[in-house]
Formats: structure tokens, C-alpha cells, sequence
């Protein structure tokens, strides 16, 4: 099983989605959408007079917030997303973590940053078979990054979270590859250099890439979250730009090598 997650300009640029999801479509064997919300959220909520507010790069979610990220992931871009990929002869399935209670959250703590109902995932928890059985029955499950709390909240979580937490929990059942797409072509060994991409990382010679201060910024928690995901069954985690979602261009992170 594969499950790609997607986000940032494939998300906000029409043609980009279409030719994204075209490729996604065409990928053989089962396989697990995964999608942010792109900008729209933040140009919605300005619009209503709601000013975001981002710390550590993630949003703050107040009760107004956490209605324009709901009608934007879990509604708008969920189901244009669904409906393009069954135009393109992939029936899939709209969700979030709240439908058939598959993707339950906890609340994050509210120290040292309290980000409002913004939810964390325990892979555990997460209903695996059902999953299995949407898979079993030719459906492509497309999870927006909604989830809720068991007790009748809904949460807004981290895209790449409920990502590596879907992997996670269904590596138990499948051999599961996670490929995440940004918007370059893998792990790069020079910023500048768009083709000098890392082909593989393991959990040695990223502490060694950390190091040399190849890796940094906010490519180490990807990396970090990664590496845990291999190191707890998902078989292999992709890097790489979502133009190249069926070439091998990318960067593999797996346990050893």
C-alpha cells in the first residue's frame, strides 16, 4: 500500500492538482490520499475578518478557525479532490478523522504554546481495518487533516501527522510505502542546486548530513519524522517533488544503507 501525502502549491494551483492527480490515479496496487489545505484557508479566513495567526509554523485554532479549516479541508478541497480523481477513473472516498471514528486526536497541550483545538494522533488508535476495508473494496481513501477528540470536537491536525500516523498504523496489515510531496525534487544536498538531490538517507548518515549543517531548518523534523515512521514498520519513506510521483527521482529514507 501507498500513501502519498500532498500539500502547499499542488494544492492552491489547479493545473498543478489535475496533473498530480492524474499520476495519482494511474499508481497501480492500493493506495491512501493524504492532503493539507494549501493557502485557501488562510485567503478564506481573511476574507471573513479572521487574521490567522502561525507559530512554528502551525495555525492557531480558535473556534472560528477551526470552522473555516473544516469547511476548507474536510469540504471544499476533499471533495474536489474525490470528484477529479473519479473523473479520472479512481473511485474514492472523502474523509476525515472524525467519519467511522478512523483517525481519533487528543487535544495538544496548551504549554509551552496553547494552538487551540489542535489535535495530536497516537498511531494505536487509529482503525487500521477499516482502512483495510475500503482498500479491499477498490476504494482510494482521501483523509483530510480533520480529526476529532471521541468526545463530539472536532481538531485540526498536522497534515504530514496524520500522514505518517495512517502509515503507521496500517503497516501492521500492509507493506507500506509514505511518499511525501513537496514542492522539491527530494532532500538536496545544495539549496541552490535543485538537482543535487540526496537519493538515500538513513538514520547514520542523516546524523552525518545534520552534522556537515547539509540538513537543517525545517527539513529535520520531515527527516526526523521519517526516519521514526521506518524505524517503527512503515517500509519506506519518499521525499520528492509531486511532478516526479511515478519517476525515481526523490530521496528514500529507510532504516539502513
Amino acid at each position: 500500500m501507498t500513501l502519498v501525502k500532498i500539500g502547499g502549491h499542488v494544492i492552491d494551483d489547479p493545473q498543478e492538482r489535475q496533473s498530480f492527480l492524474r499520476d495519482f490515479a494511474r499508481m497501480e496496487g492500493a493506495k491512501v490520499l493524504v492532503h493539507g489545505g494549501g493557502k485557501l484557508a488562510t485567503r478564506l479566513s481573511e476574507r471573513l475578518g479572521i487574521e490567522p495567526r502561525i507559530v512554528e509554523g502551525r495555525r492557531i485554532t480558535d473556534d472560528r478557525t477551526l470552522d473555516v479549516v473544516t469547511m476548507v479541508y474536510a469540504g471544499l478541497v476533499n471533495k474536489q479532490i474525490v470528484a477529479a480523481l473519479g473523473a479520472l477513473s479512481c473511485p474514492a472516498i472523502g474523509l476525515c478523522g472524525a467519519d467511522a471514528n478512523v483517525v481519533p486526536a487528543h487535544l495538544r497541550p496548551k504549554t509551552p504554546v496553547d494552538f487551540g483545538w489542535v489535535g495530536d494522533i497516537e498511531p494505536e488508535q487509529i482503525d487500521a481495518r477499516f482502512i483495510a476495508d475500503l482498500l479491499a473494496k477498490g476504494l482510494t481513501p482521501v483523509f483530510s487533516a480533520i480529526t476529532h477528540d471521541g468526545g463530539g470536537h472536532l481538531l485540526n491536525t498536522n497534515a504530514d501527522s496524520v500522514a505518517t500516523a495512517i502509515a503507521l498504523a496500517c503497516s501492521a496489515d500492509f507493506d507500506t510505502r509514505l511518499v511525501f510531496c513537496l514542492e522539491k525534487n527530494g532532500v538536496l544536498c545544495n539549496v541552490d542546486d535543485p538537482d543535487s538531490v540526496i537519493s538515500h538517507i538513513s538514520r547514520d548518515t542523516f546524523q552525518q548530513l545534520r552534522q556537515q549543517g547539509i540538513v537543517n531548518s525545517g527539513m529535520l523534523p520531515k527527516i526526523e519524522g521519517a526516519l521514526k515512521a521506518v524505524e517503527g514498520g512503515v517500509g519506506e519513506v519518499v521525499i520528492k517533488h509531486a511532478r516526479n510521483l511515478l519517476t525515481p527521482i526523490g530521496t528514500r529514507i529507510t532504516t539502513q544503507g
